[in-house]
């Protein structure tokens, strides 16, 4: 891989982020500075209205500096296309990449930024059009047994492989399949991710090259609630990929939502109840809406639609049950031991063990996995998942 070296479009991308978090953080120094100066339920001097009318042209002034100084940057760095040319990719830049995205997406999105993912099947870290003799350049040596790998959330298709070890690549050697990665932008609602992927795999399965005998998916983390979405909108749209899948293996996917998120819903809440901290209520409404998404374990449009992400309020998911017609198998992680007694709340340290294998206290919004399609993996962590050969051996013996 080459050295670190930044596009024109990353630099205008960071620019763009950089001028938003200065303006966003004037904004927030000046909602501190009114509440310090102007303390809640006391009346305001003269004086004291004064300083604050001072202080805000000083404010405005920051803020109109940076956005002139960002329109002039993001000019320049426009023109820097035809000198710096084609730069090939690094696996440290798209992990930044990656992680921006995870934690801003919807952001990125909204703004147009070019720091953006746009939701891809890639093979090798290279993007495959979906046409037939794109995907047959891809492919060599291409047969109708496909192998969809799905990540998971602030990450990327190229850090499936760990530890030098790659369970799609490993995984199609072994079993003969054909393996293809989707690469998509984690900070979106799941629900628009599910439906965008939905449509994709459509335009695969109407694309490939030979007869299809079969698709398998193994996603990890979120990828697990992403293809669950994709499934509920394809089969709402009778797509023809849903006949083809016949097996979904998933990995620590927090089906029932995870504790991490929870818990910064509640901070959230707490600090937008204190009259002193309320400003800093703001910094927790950075993260993106698929980071929410993942306090409960959203799946469709409905889960979300017309309510306040960042309010504190109760599981109003629909139950969305795993398909009947598809062999489904779940493998949670545990960072302790099998044989310790006491209780390990976070699991694999984000996802807990039940969430993981789709148990709940409501019987409506269980998920009725087979006993013998679910495994704990002991002294896993989340990202460990993707490289134990233990788990490997066990989700080669599921597709087998």
């Amino acid at each position: 891989m080459s050295k670190k070296i930044k596009t024109d479009s990353d630099l205008q991308g960071f620019t763009r982020i950089i001028t938003d978090v200065t303006i966003g953080i004037t904004e927030l120094v000046e909602a501190m500075h009114n509440r310090v100066v102007h303390p809640p339920l006391l009346p305001s001097t003269p004086i004291q209205h004064q300083i604050t009318n001072i202080a805000g042209i000083t404010y405005k002034s920051i803020k109109w500096g940076t956005q002139f100084i960002s329109i002039g940057l993001d000019k320049a760095l426009g023109h820097l296309v035809p000198m710096l040319g084609e730069i090939k990719t690094t696996n440290e830049r798209e992990a930044v990449r990656s992680v921006l995205n995870g934690v801003v997406g919807d952001y990125l999105e909204e703004k147009e930024n070019p720091l953006k993912i746009t939701m891809q099947f890639r093979y090798q870290a290279k993007s495959i059009p979906l046409d037939n003799k794109s995907i047959e350049q891809t492919y060599p040596t291409i047969n109708g047994k496909i192998l969809l790998m799905v990540h998971g959330s602030c990450m990327n298709d190229i850090q499936w492989t760990r530890k030098e070890h790659n369970h799609g690549e490993a995984l199609a050697k072994e079993l003969g399949k054909t393996p293809i990665y989707l690469h998509y932008n984690s900070g979106r609602h799941i629900s628009t991710n599910g439906q965008d992927f939905s449509e994709l795999l459509e335009s695969l399965i109407l694309n490939w090259p030979v007869p299809i005998e079969e698709l398998v998916i193994v996603a990890h983390s979120m990828g697990g609630l992403v293809s669950r979405s994709a499934l509920y909108y394809g089969e709402q749209k009778q797509k023809m990929w849903t006949k083809h899948l016949k097996k979904i293996v998933f990995l620590g996917t927090p089906h029932h939502g995870a504790p991490l998120e929870r818990a910064g819903n509640y901070l959230d809440t707490i600090l937008e109840h204190i009259p002193y901290t309320k400003p800093f209520a703001r910094l927790g409404k950075i993260r993106s809406a698929g980071v929410t998404d993942l306090r409960y374990g959203n799946l469709i449009d409905e889960d979300w639609q017309g309510n306040d992400r960042f309010k504190m309020q109760r599981d109003q998911r629909q139950s969305i049950p795993l398909p009947e017609q598809i062999e489904c198998y779940s493998i949670a992680g545990d960072s302790g031991k099998a044989t310790d007694s006491s209780p390990r709340l976070l699991g694999d340290r984000l996802v807990d063990v039940k969430s993981a294998l789709g148990e709940h206290e409501n019987p409506a919004k269980k998920l009725h996995f087979r006993k013998e399609n679910t495994w704990i993996a002991y002294e896993n962590t989340h990202s460990d998942l993707l490289s134990n050969p233990k788990i490997y051996t066990k989700i080669k013996e599921w597709l087998v």
